[in-house]
């Protein structure tokens, strides 16, 4: 055995005896093709730029930009990549590309065959399940500063006891949600190629936590006080949510680039949208449910702003925080997935 290889996904890139191997079996790449991609695996997670292509694959014949985009869409259809939902190669627009998926060394044998590594497949499954939770969390925490800085919810027992709760159980909330749709997406994702399967399956992750957090929500209030809140956050609202996280990491993987406010703004943008189709169609989030809860359980500590009040939202007011709330928590997931897969393996 020899550990003259790399391994990602399913390929083993042989450098030494100049092979692609997918599952043990040998795939074609031309000569120059071949070192492209043996450049850009061993700078798994750093730009390599147009000009080291140049000067490392191409050793200085004069070539187009056309001759390096022709290698890239080879690489790709090798790969079975996708440009618009990348898992190996990224493009970065006027720049390079980035080789995103994470790579280990692999034992191949004199035979060829390449012994996998054990956890290559789920390392990946877990940095983004981690990324997404941790994005989810921090939306939380953020989106219930706002809730008090904004008058939607007064501080009737303290300022700083009610800060406390709200945070809490937002981070909490966003924690759960989050890891529930970053599963969902990168399962998928993994699962072959198309820009559509990160969206499905951020959207059942979605629907999946919304359903289970709104029935063990009225149960448990079924329970301590006899009566359910009703219309909280449920599958409705939780597969608007994934779905708007699927459409910004595809926008943001493909469209994107390098700069992070792109990529924030990308998963923003179709949360803000779903969000206000949300209210439309009578959903609510976190805030629209404490206003729910004030409601049903008029004697509770739970203290509401004037736009919370007995009155309840108006339209717009709801429309309004609904898609605030849905653009802060895909604007994060989004953003933090994209940027664990730019963090470089030890």
């Amino acid at each position: 055995m020899r550990e003259a290889a790399l391994a990602f996904g399913p390929f083993v890139l042989d450098a030494s005896d100049r092979r692609l191997l997918r599952d043990g079996e040998p795939i074609e790449v031309s000569g120059r093709y071949f070192d492209a991609l043996t450049l850009l695996a061993a700078e798994s997670g750093r730009l390599v730029t147009k000009d080291r292509f140049m000067d490392e694959v191409w050793r200085g014949i004069p070539v187009t930009d056309e001759a390096l985009t022709q290698c890239i869409r080879s690489l790709r259809r090798a790969l079975d990549d996708d440009a618009a939902a990348p898992r190996y190669i990224e493009t970065v627009p006027r720049h390079g590309y980035r080789f995103i998926a994470p790579v280990s060394g692999a034992a191949v044998a004199e035979s060829g065959v390449a012994a996998r590594p054990s956890s290559i497949a789920f390392a990946p499954i877990a940095r983004d399940v981690t990324a997404a939770a941790l994005g989810g969390g921090l939306a939380g925490i953020v989106a219930g500063l706002l809730y008090l800085t904004a008058g939607l919810v007064t501080p009737a027992m303290g300022t700083a006891s009610t800060l406390m709760v709200l945070v809490s159980i937002n981070l909490l909330l966003g924690l759960v949600a989050g890891a529930a749709v970053g599963l969902g997406l990168t399962a998928m994702e993994a699962s072959g190629r198309g820009a559509w399967r990160p969206i499905v399956g951020a959207a059942l992750g979605g629907l999946v936590v919304g359903a289970i957090g709104r029935m063990v929500g009225n149960d448990l209030f079924e329970l301590l006080f006899g009566q359910a809140p009703g219309a909280i956050t449920g599958a409705g609202e939780g597969l608007l949510v994934g779905l708007a996280v699927g459409c910004g990491h595809v926008l943001a993987q493909g469209a994107a680039g390098s700069r992070p406010w792109l990529q924030v703004g990308a998963g923003a943008f179709c949360g803000g949208l779903a969000g206000l189709a949300m209210a439309a169609a009578g959903g609510r989030l976190m805030a629209g449910s404490l206003a729910q809860l004030a409601e049903r359980f008029p004697n509770s500590r739970l203290g509401m702003g004037p736009m919370l009040g007995a009155h309840g939202f108006g339209p717009w007011a709801l429309a309004i925080a609904t898609a605030l709330e849905c653009a802060l928590f895909a604007g994060g997931v989004v953003l933090a997935i994209t940027v664990a897969r730019r963090v470089p393996r030890a």
